[in-house]
């Protein structure tokens, strides 16, 4: 049975006016539907190169720490969010020994696969490129790239407390829908230590070709962390008023996206 929604789906991948067969989905949207779902599931598990993201960033110049957090494995980290939020021993003692000689900085920005790998590895590198130039073009000081094996969002506060950093960005994979697995999602905290909760936090997502592509996300997250190094504040405090990018809005809220925290 066709659907009077059917001309809506020009305007938007979402899954509307699929059409009925009795009372059940017709077969082709129900085999759409299992895809979409394999491949998001497929997202999740998809394996993290560590290497592979280090060589797409060389180019910044900016030296590249790996970490990784108290979640050993991919299966913990998923089932224990709390051991993502913070950094395994041998990783804290590595980069309190590199903070221990580094000045404060400006920015810290940390990148972890969260809930696909996928995403991180088609997106943070272009994104990182594009908000480096425009930071140090406006004199930032920016710490050493931090990679993250398993990383939640607030891990971000503990790296960029112990980098001494005025302001901690994270960049990785969100949870993927059934629209595609290829979201990454961007936190930044101003003045970060553990203990931050989710309203002091901004965030920039749906990052990807199909979405809000890296370089817009890079101006976006570059205008929005100017204004909060400027007042000295983060969060729901932070007003974005800038609400448009072009002709389309974009998608900036004060926290947050619960996928990967």
């Amino acid at each position: 049975m066709p659907d009077s929604w059917t001309h809506l789906r020009q305007l938007t991948n979402a899954r509307i006016a699929l059409g009925r067969s009795g009372g059940s989905l017709p077969t082709r949207a129900l085999l759409d539907f299992r895809l979409a779902h394999a491949h998001a599931r497929d997202a999740v598990q998809s394996p993290f190169s560590d290497e592979l993201l280090r060589t797409a960033l060389a180019p910044t110049g900016l030296p590249v720490l790996s970490l990784n957090s108290a979640a050993p494995d991919l299966q913990t980290y998923l089932r224990r969010p709390d051991l993502g939020r913070r950094l395994d021993e041998p990783s804290r003692e590595s980069i309190l020994s590199h903070a221990a000689m580094a000045k404060p900085h400006d920015l810290a920005i940390i990148l972890s696969n969260g809930l696909s790998a996928q995403a991180v590895h088609e997106n943070a590198a272009p994104l990182v490129h594009a908000l480096v130039d425009r930071l140090t073009a406006a004199r930032w000081s920016l710490a050493p790239l931090v990679v993250v094996k398993n990383a939640r969002v607030a891990l971000s506060d503990e790296v960029g407390h112990l980098l001494h950093a005025r302001i901690a960005l994270i960049l990785l994979g969100e949870r993927p829908g059934l629209g595609g697995g290829d979201s990454l999602g961007a936190y930044f905290t101003f003045d970060p230590v553990p203990g931050k909760n989710d309203a002091d936090r901004n965030c920039v997502s749906n990052i990807r070709a199909g979405g809000l592509v890296p370089e817009q996300a890079a101006a976006k997250l570059a205008s929005l962390m100017l204004r909060s190094r400027s007042l000295g504040l983060s969060g729901v405090q932070l007003k974005d008023e800038e609400s448009m990018l072009g002709s389309d809005p974009v998608p900036v809220l004060p926290v947050h996206n619960p996928t990967t925290l």
